[in-house]
């Protein structure tokens, strides 16, 4: 059975698409392979065994995705509250000990981009800070050891 995991309308429809764009290849990949074995021995025929390795990586990419849009489960945006932090909140922190001040949404797994400020809720911090308010002193326990942070907002 798929594993839940949460995504807006927009994270799932990006899913689709990735596996729309994979099951677009097997063709492609299938007249490769095909074409490799034309070309005779196929214990000596590189070609061959480059194809059908981009075949079976293919077939992995395919089925994770198959298992990803299985267990979606699209958060309804109108829905999120300001009073905790939860999925879809734009938080702003206050790392106390370096006094510098940072802004995440909080976005699922697949939605993650840490460069354009979206934090998986699996990550340490993340999760220190799911169901904690505004005002509110929260501990994370990262691999360089325990980071204080502040909560200084929440947004939506």
């Amino acid at each position: 059975m798929a594993e839940t995991h949460y995504v807006t309308q927009e994270g799932l429809e990006k899913l689709k698409k990735e596996l729309a764009d994979a099951l677009a290849q097997r063709p492609v990949i299938s007249a490769a392979i095909a074409e490799a074995r034309e070309k005779g021995d196929l214990s000596e025929n590189a070609e061959y065994d480059a194809a059908r390795d981009a075949q079976g990586l293919l077939e992995v990419k395919i089925a994770r995705l198959k298992d990803m849009v299985a267990g979606a489960k699209v958060i309804d945006e109108s829905k999120i509250g300001t009073d905790k932090v939860q999925m879809l909140n734009k938080v702003k922190i206050e790392n106390i000990a370096a006094k510098a001040v940072m802004e995440f949404t909080i976005v699922g797994e697949t939605e993650a981009d840490f460069a354009h400020g979206k934090l998986a809720a699996t990550t340490p911090i993340a999760k220190a800070l799911l169901g904690h308010g505004k005002g509110e002193t929260v501990e994370a326990k990262v691999p360089s050891g325990i980071i204080k942070f502040k909560i200084l907002d929440i947004g939506v």
